[in-house]
């Protein structure tokens, strides 16, 4: 079994275990949990779940801690597939997900199980594992259902299933299997020069891809993955300081966030050796305050869709980025090895210009989603091989680097959400609360991008309308700004004129307004 387990996943963390099995895998405030300790664990929860009669995809629904962690691990070491879930979505989102991915048994902390009625009342059956309290519907937790190793799951088989926003108005479910995930981590150890003296910033939540980054490049070296909590960032050079954290990895507004609080000072964070940043456009002038607060950390923009595994180039900083930069924005690098990459214009024909829509196809390119509907006018078929279309328009630059130039579609990153505007559109226009129409658009704040509202019909109090999409979309894809028109404004074209409202919602964010 042992070559098998090493094209999973998890047989990353059996790297750890073997280089550090008394060294810390979490370090969770005050609390440390070794390598050796998580994965007795994640054996014994393993066990109960096939015991139970478990095999399908496992949602692991729990806050940042030990339950979550293990819970994960758990799930891989019974050789099937974790579906993160997050405590603070609406319930019919979360059972919809749940639903889309045949989700078969819950593993649930305390706070997630006191959502379980609600997703017993939405249609969820199965069987649920409360490591921090017993219940209705519990599987039983039992040291004689430990395995005595983990299971190795077929190199095909799906290790996690993610969900994006879909414009359809609901969620987009995303397999990522074990291959894919084998390419990718091979590319980072090749990349990276991570150690067990080294300790990960875990900042994403475990529902987003970038934590994958954290969690199994921290276990792969034999390193800990620290959570940051809210008041970490509050004064996070000592946060840092005081767990020794030498890997950053977060959105850029985490930068805006730092400079905020104070935290951006000259040489406040030296401990730092690698700083990375994905999930928006990264600026010069923000990493040029990064690196004047972290001078040892060497910084990289990366990038990449969920449905390509992750992050699927990278460019590091140096002294000529800035005159590579176009707008101000980092370079997003050279696609990974192994890859075919397409620019194709907005008609859909493969281009040789310097510009056009980056598409991907490889390794790391995911299977599809779990609604093939999905998929529709996202893939290309050419040459003998599928593309991904990733909706991002691109600019070549010398060395087989990529510009990034926006967005061809009505999809924005808000501080790593990928926000796919229609859903926000079709939520609002859902409600019976006099909406005639909404459009929705995404403009550059002082805080990153922000999303502004437009709709007709009735005027109603703007706390009202976020109340009515907080019932169905994540706290993250929820507008602050709600602007009421008579009628919206129409192109050429007769079509919504989504430039003017831009234009119009960036005066809105002035400061002078």
């Amino acid at each position: 079994m042992g070559e098998e387990i090493q094209r999973n996943l998890h047989g990353r963390f059996l790297n750890g275990l073997a280089a550090a099995p008394q060294g810390a895998a979490l370090r969770l405030g005050g609390r440390t949990v070794t390598f050796e300790e998580l994965h007795e664990l994640a054996l014994l929860w393993a066990g109960s779940l096939l015991h139970a009669g478990v095999t399908g995809p496992v949602g692991v629904l729990a806050e940042k801690g030990v339950t979550a962690y293990a819970g994960l691990l758990a799930t891989l070491y019974a050789g099937t597939t974790v579906v993160p879930l997050h405590a603070d979505f609406p319930p019919d989102r979360t059972a919809r997900m749940m639903s889309a991915a045949g989700v078969t048994a819950v593993i649930a902390d305390e706070r997630g199980a006191r959502l379980l009625p609600e997703l017993r009342e939405r249609g969820f059956y199965g069987s649920v594992l409360l490591p921090e309290g017993g219940g209705e519907g519990s599987v039983a937790v039992s040291a004689a259902h430990t395995l005595a190793e983990p299971v190795a799951a077929p190199a095909d088989a799906p290790a996690y299933i993610l969900f994006t926003s879909g414009s359809t108005g609901r969620p987009k479910g995303v397999t990522l299997t074990h291959a894919n995930l084998t390419h990718y981590f091979g590319v980072l150890d090749g990349r990276y020069d991570f150690t067990p003296g080294d300790a990960f910033s875990q900042t994403f939540d475990l529902t987003f891809d970038c934590a994958i980054f954290d969690l199994f490049c921290a276990w792969g070296a034999g390193a800990p993955a620290v959570p940051v909590p809210p008041r970490g960032h509050a004064d996070l050079p000592a946060f840092l300081e005081r767990h020794q954290v030498t890997v950053w990895f977060s959105t850029p507004s985490g930068i805006s966030l730092a400079r905020r609080l104070g935290a951006l000072r000259p040489g406040a964070l030296p401990g730092l050796r690698w700083s990375f940043f994905a999930g928006e456009a990264l600026r010069c002038q923000d990493v040029e305050d990064w690196i004047a607060a972290a001078p040892h950390a060497t910084v990289e923009n990366l990038y990449g869709p969920t449905e390509l595994t992750v992050t699927i180039a990278g460019h590091r900083w140096s002294d000529d980025s800035a005159k590579l930069a176009v707008n101000g924005v980092v370079p997003i690098g050279a696609v990974h090895p192994g890859h075919r990459m397409l620019l194709v214009t907005e008609d859909g024909e493969v281009t040789d210009e310097e510009e056009g829509e980056l598409c991907i196809a490889g390794p790391q390119l995911t299977p599809g989603y779990l609604d093939p509907r999905d998929g529709e006018g996202r893939f290309l078929r050419h040459g003998g091989h599928t593309f991904y279309r990733t909706g991002d328009r691109v600019r070549r630059l010398p060395g087989d680097e990529l510009a990034y130039l926006g967005r061809r579609d009505a999809q924005v990153q808000v501080q790593g959400w990928r926000v796919e505007l229609a859903e926000i559109e079709h939520a609002l226009l859902a409600g019976e609360d006099g909406v005639a129409e909404a459009a929705a658009v995404g403009v550059e704040g002082p805080a990153g991008t922000e999303l502004v509202v437009f709709y007709t019909g009735r005027p109603r109090p703007p706390v009202e309308l976020a109340n009515r999409l907080r019932r169905t979309l994540p706290h993250g894809m929820v507008p602050k700004r709600y602007h009421h028109l008579a009628e919206l404004p129409l192109n050429a074209n007769r079509k919504v004129d989504r430039k003017a409202l831009a234009e119009r919602a960036g005066e809105l964010l002035s400061p002078h307004n």
